[in-house]
């Protein structure tokens, strides 16, 4: 285990965990500007990685495309947010094609950032929204700090050698574990803590359930940003955060676990 790494990995999280967590609780505004600055980064790292041409009117479209339906979602119109998350796909398309870029992979960038994201945003303005935003990064950190850290000190067989050389079996189970028992931890305290607390329709066992899958999402996630860096020949999506690579690195697990538990809130009584 590189004790150097995981020293860079710890400060770098001692920094931005707390800011996260500040922009969860208050919501609104700073949550939405939280949401905004993280959509611009991910957005450039997006366009760096997978475009050759035209990097910064892609960069640019698709930031707008995102935070445009942040703001539908946010005005709690989610059809809005979903159709103008489709126009600009389609925009982002036109626009890479006619520079000689890849249409394909600006498209894309739309899904794969723009769903996860507005589902976000959507979540957090929810009744309880606040709660299940925290119970989203619970599972999403706890099952990739378990996995990190597991594999790092056990080792042992490797899950996916291919895409991520990395990533063992080890570490994939201690965060599936980590995951279950986090949510569960939370909702039990949600609910230790009073009724006014509590998250409604979602008992502390149908809680592990979610973070498992939850967890599973997280880890999946991570996967798949590896093999899109190794399809693209790139070793991290940026390098903004010290230990960690680009933001992109940061929340590849979060934006998968985000649809998961989205579902689990459309299941508990939501609507989309």
């Amino acid at each position: 285990m590189k004790l150097q790494g995981i020293g860079l990995r710890a400060a770098s999280t001692a920094v931005l965990a707390p800011a996260a967590i500040a922009a969860l609780y208050l919501g609104g505004l700073p949550f939405m500007l939280m949401i905004a600055v993280s959509t611009a980064f991910l957005a450039f790292e997006w366009t760096q990685m997978s475009q050759s041409r035209r990097k910064g009117p892609l960069t640019f479209l698709l930031t707008v495309t995102i935070v445009a339906g942040c703001i539908g979602a946010y005005a709690d119109e989610l059809p809005l947010a979903w159709a103008v998350c489709a126009i600009g796909a389609l925009i982002l398309a036109v626009v890479a094609r006619t520079g000689g870029g890849w249409a394909g992979r600006a498209w894309f960038g739309v899904l794969y950032l723009a769903v996860p994201i507005v589902l976000m945003v959507w979540l957090r303005l929810q009744d309880e929204g606040g709660r299940w935003t925290i119970l989203l990064f619970a599972i999403t950190w706890g099952a990739d700090i378990a996995a990190y850290l597991a594999g790092s000190a056990i080792g042992g067989a490797k899950l996916a050698p291919r895409l991520s050389p990395n990533k063992t079996w080890a570490g994939f189970i201690a965060g599936l574990v980590a995951g279950s028992a986090v949510a569960a931890l939370v909702t039990l305290s949600f609910a230790m803590a009073g009724p006014e607390w509590r998250i409604t329709g979602l008992p502390v066992l149908w809680a592990a359930l979610v973070g498992l899958a939850g967890a599973l999402a997280t880890m999946s996630g991570d996967l798949f940003e590896s093999a899109l860096k190794r399809r693209y020949g790139v070793k991290d999506s940026g390098d903004i955060i010290p230990g960690h690579g680009g933001l992109l690195d940061r929340v590849d697990g979060l934006l998968f676990a985000a649809v998961v538990v989205a579902g689990a809130r459309v299941l508990a009584g939501g609507a989309l």
